[in-house]
């Protein structure tokens, strides 16, 4: 059974190097039986690097973005079982690439979309997934940007069961050699039925219109805007 670990810095933020090297990752392990996917040490994924964001400007981030999507359908679309095992807290886009796994198990931090507190637009593509595991409840999750305690996340459906953190690894695994067992045709075909819809509903038309947003002086003043509210906090 092979455990994917996104691995940057404390908390694990996204960044186009780390983009890169999860898509390239789950690329290569498109024939695993099974794959667990969690974070290094204390959080699962804290979501994107703004400060990395700001500093790169509108080449990085027209870069950071093509890479983002691809990491969101690379997850959503791998042919094979992937569970997610939320080690801590799982934000923005960290919660996004969490959705996108076939199953969730959580233990510790907290979990959310904050996109719109920080300021920026919420890609279709990252919406459908989130819309994918909590349905009717996706509307608050994003408007409000409101994090989620494991329980809480469990309610809504952000993630399918609460375990105790020194169980989580085990829990996941165990989940993951589960649907590794059934027979890998009647798994991706099941898969593929069921995301049918939001796949059909991610498409791509939006892209173009989403950088140009993430570039527009108004986004790029309210990310710097929130990195200095959160310095003084």
């Amino acid at each position: 059974m092979s455990v994917v670990r996104i691995a940057n810095g404390p908390v694990n933020v996204l960044d186009l190097e780390t983009l890169r090297e999860l898509t390239s990752t789950l690329a290569g392990l498109s024939g695993a039986p099974a794959l667990v996917l969690t974070g290094e040490g204390r959080a699962f994924s804290a979501g994107v690097d703004l400060k990395r964001l700001v500093e790169g400007g509108e080449a990085y981030t027209r870069e950071f973005l093509l890479a983002l999507g691809g990491v969101f359908q690379a997850v959503f679309d791998h042919p094979r079982p992937i569970v997610a095992a939320v080690n801590g807290h799982a934000i923005a886009g960290g919660c996004v690439i969490a959705a996108g796994c076939d199953y969730r198990f959580m233990s510790a931090g907290t979990i959310g979309v904050t996109e719109l507190l920080v300021g920026v637009p919420f890609p279709g593509v990252a919406l459908e997934a989130i819309r994918f595991v909590a349905g009717a409840r996706t509307a608050s999750l994003v408007l409000t940007g409101r994090t989620l305690k494991p329980a809480e996340a469990q309610a809504v459906g952000l993630v399918d069961e609460v375990v105790e953190p020194d169980a989580l690894l085990a829990a996941a695994l165990a989940r993951a050699e589960a649907f590794a067992a059934i027979p890998a045709a009647s798994f991706t075909m099941t898969k593929v039925a069921l995301r049918a819809d939001a796949k059909r509903l991610m498409g791509d038309g939006d892209v173009d219109e989403i950088i140009e947003a993430w570039t527009s002086p108004p986004v790029r003043a309210a990310i710097e805007t929130y990195l200095s509210n959160l310095k003084r906090a």
